[in-house]
């Protein structure tokens, strides 16, 4: 990036190539902002007054995610379409690669935030179908992303420890989420597809969850025997957050939504299934407090500088509440209730600072130049 050019020559300079620099983490913007609303439209501390503002602003933040999508999604194919060759060189850096992953994890995150406002949208049969549509469109980019990446990581030769980032925990992720745009289509399945959709739904979790285990183990090497990731990369940190939030919520939704199919067993499933989730919370905990601590580092050792790479503070944080949220209402939990309120507001001043950068980095034209 030239750090010379003024505002107005570096929009003109960067108007041809701006499609041929899309950044392919852009669609973290919709993940993030998205899973603002699905929180927003729950109600985090249940206050009875707020019911109504909560999920007028949980539609809104929906709808904004849904036109970000569109918005987004028009370059993002483009980009593929005009300048192949461009978009091939991100899908096989070891910095850039993993990003691709957002945008079948915006697709699968508009999924779920439709099915989550939809009592609010009326139209049923249209809100059905389009998260059906979303669903398998989320479904198999995620998983070929997953793959693809990976089979690059094993091929190139330049990915090294030292190439290790935050960055891979997106297509584990993004598998994560799968279940949770597959299972509000159950209801309206036959008998044999909800179990389907069920089954789906539990193998995508453990693709994931395993996927996630292997490149904590990785991450966890690179920080404790190589220097500090590039400053530009800690952001990155606190994507681990997104698989241990998405995780342990869906274990509850699978455990909830598999009842009908387990006869007697299902209060032991669901029982065992809000354990294991509260578990798998709780190291999200302690990823929370260490990638706050390393923030701290970073802000106190010359801050971090401005990138797309910032919206990763906004959905694995936003993962985390969501699933703070359902455990305290599983467990019935005054003290969770009150940890997923604080964790939103939170949620909600990085979306802000980072929506408010994102805007001056789009004015600038900072936002177009790599």
């Amino acid at each position: 990036m030239s750090a010379t050019a003024t505002p107005a020559s570096a929009s003109a300079e960067a108007q041809p190539g701006r499609l041929h620099g899309f950044h392919p983490g852009w669609f973290g913007a919709v993940m993030g902002t998205a899973v603002v609303g699905i929180i927003a439209y729950q109600n985090p501390g249940n206050d009875a007054g707020l019911r109504d503002a909560g999920r007028a602003l949980g539609l809104a933040f929906v709808g904004l995610g849904a036109l970000l999508a569109i918005a987004l999604g028009v370059p993002y194919v483009a980009r593929w379409l005009r300048h192949p060759a461009a978009a091939m060189a991100d899908l096989r850096s070891p910095f850039a690669g993993a990003l691709y992953g957002t945008f079948p994890g915006g697709i699968l995150v508009l999924a779920v935030a439709l099915a989550t406002v939809s009592p609010s949208l009326g139209a049923a049969g249209a809100v059905t179908a389009t998260i059906k549509v979303l669903a398998l469109v989320g479904v198999v980019l995620a998983f070929a992303i997953s793959v693809v990446f990976a089979y690059l990581l094993f091929v190139e030769h330049e990915v090294g420890p030292h190439t290790a980032n935050g960055a891979w925990f997106i297509p584990p992720v993004v598998n994560i989420i799968v279940p949770l745009a597959l299972l509000p289509l159950m209801p309206h399945a036959s008998p044999a597809n909800a179990v389907t959709l069920l089954a789906a739904g539990y193998a995508f979790f453990g693709m994931g969850l395993l996927l996630f285990l292997l490149v904590a183990s990785l991450l966890y090497d690179r920080l404790v025997f190589h220097p500090m990731l590039p400053a530009q990369l800690a952001p990155s940190l606190w994507i681990g957050l997104g698989p241990v939030g998405v995780g342990a919520l869906v274990l509850v939704r699978l455990g909830q939504a598999g009842a009908a199919h387990w006869g007697p067993g299902a209060a032991p499933v669901e029982t065992l299934s809000m354990l294991s989730a509260t578990a798998l919370w709780g190291f999200g905990l302690w990823w929370l407090a260490a990638a706050a601590l390393l923030l701290a580092r970073y802000l106190r050792r010359g801050g971090l500088p401005f990138g797309i790479g910032w919206w990763a503070f906004t959905f694995p944080l936003g993962a985390y509440t969501a699933s703070t949220l359902a455990l305290a209402r599983a467990w019935g939990s005054s003290v969770l209730e009150g940890i997923a309120v604080l964790l939103f507001l939170v949620l909600a001043a990085f979306w802000l600072v980072v929506t408010a950068g994102t805007l001056r980095a789009m004015r600038t034209g900072e936002a177009w130049r790599r």
